[in-house]
């Protein structure tokens, strides 16, 4: 297990904000491909990190850890605050004459409908049972936010590519802190997840039921976004897989093998996710991003007045 973990650090939210005045909606300049598919992310995460809390909340009364109740609630806190953040995005995007709501209204019915807090189509699945089922997805979709979030903090082709610095910082203050919590969702899913074999084949089945459909979304995601680009006028109104992976050759996007790697690695019974990423890396980004030194500041003069 990593050395990094649970060496008495705190996880613990940072009230950070962003001024979406300035920045264009091709915020990686003539880069609209790479730009739509990060921008997914804003699409999916607000209700999804939404979720997240509201599922997390209903499991707090059957954490008997005392060290590991005090992740839980730093990791809620820090993704109600990514939640905000991101739907600050859909507000800037709808701004822009980019109407996200079609697309934003499934995401909301797959959170709270087919993942609300009864099993869809009156399935017999005890509450128990369905509470242990949800955690389980939630920690593959950490599985590749931590994936997701290392590569965000070391993509020096985003650098190259000279990106509007406010949208950099939103994605790396976010995947620093996605590396921060990147083992919470799974403790929680252990702690949570009944004995063995019954607690490994949730896991299985939860990532069985994550990867395709986090993939599925992205795609379709991506896809919205190019034909509801007021920008392109014509051009390039369509999602392409030519066009994805010319962004991955330019380091814009993660490649396949690091997103698909993410799945054997955590199907492994001895693994952990202390293992992805580093604690030290992520910290030190925290540590000069524009909007968590400002919301550091503020905290700093609040407790001084």
């Amino acid at each position: 297990m990593d050395h990094e973990y649970r060496s008495g650090y705190r996880i613990a939210p940072r009230r950070v904000s962003f001024d979406w005045d300035d920045t264009p909606l091709h915020w990686i300049p003539d880069e609209p491909t790479a730009t739509h598919v990060i921008n997914v992310l804003h699409l999916l995460l607000p209700a999804g990190e939404r979720w997240f809390v509201k599922v997390f909340k209903e499991a707090l009364p059957l954490v008997g850890d005392g060290e590991l109740l005090k992740d839980v609630k730093g990791f809620m806190g820090q993704e109600a605050t990514h939640s905000v953040q991101h739907a600050h995005v859909l507000e800037h995007l709808a701004r822009q004459d980019v109407d996200t709501r079609p697309y934003t209204r499934q995401v909301d019915f797959l959170f709270d409908v087919l993942l609300g807090d009864r099993p869809p189509l009156g399935m017999p699945v005890s509450d128990r049972e369905w509470l242990r089922f949800r955690l389980s997805v939630i920690a593959a979709v950490e599985q590749f936010t931590a994936v997701l979030g290392n590569w965000v903090l070391q993509a020096e082709g985003l650098d190259r590519a000279a990106p509007d610095p406010v949208m950099l910082d939103l994605l790396r203050w976010h995947g620093a802190e996605e590396v921060e919590h990147r083992a919470v969702a799974f403790d929680m899913y252990e702690h949570c997840g009944g004995s063995d074999p019954a607690r490994y084949a949730r896991r299985v089945l939860g990532m069985a039921v994550t990867a395709p459909t986090l993939f599925y979304l992205w795609g379709r995601g991506s896809a919205y976004l190019h034909r509801h680009d007021p920008e392109l006028r014509g051009r390039q109104r369509r999602y392409s897989l030519r066009e994805h992976n010319k962004a991955v050759a330019k380091g814009l996007l993660p490649t396949w093998r690091e997103l698909g790697g993410a799945v054997p690695r955590y199907l492994r019974r001895s693994y952990h996710p202390s293992r992805e990423g580093s604690l030290r890396h992520a910290v030190a980004y925290l540590a000069t991003s524009p909007a968590a030194r400002t919301a550091a500041g503020a905290i700093g003069r609040a407790a001084a007045s």
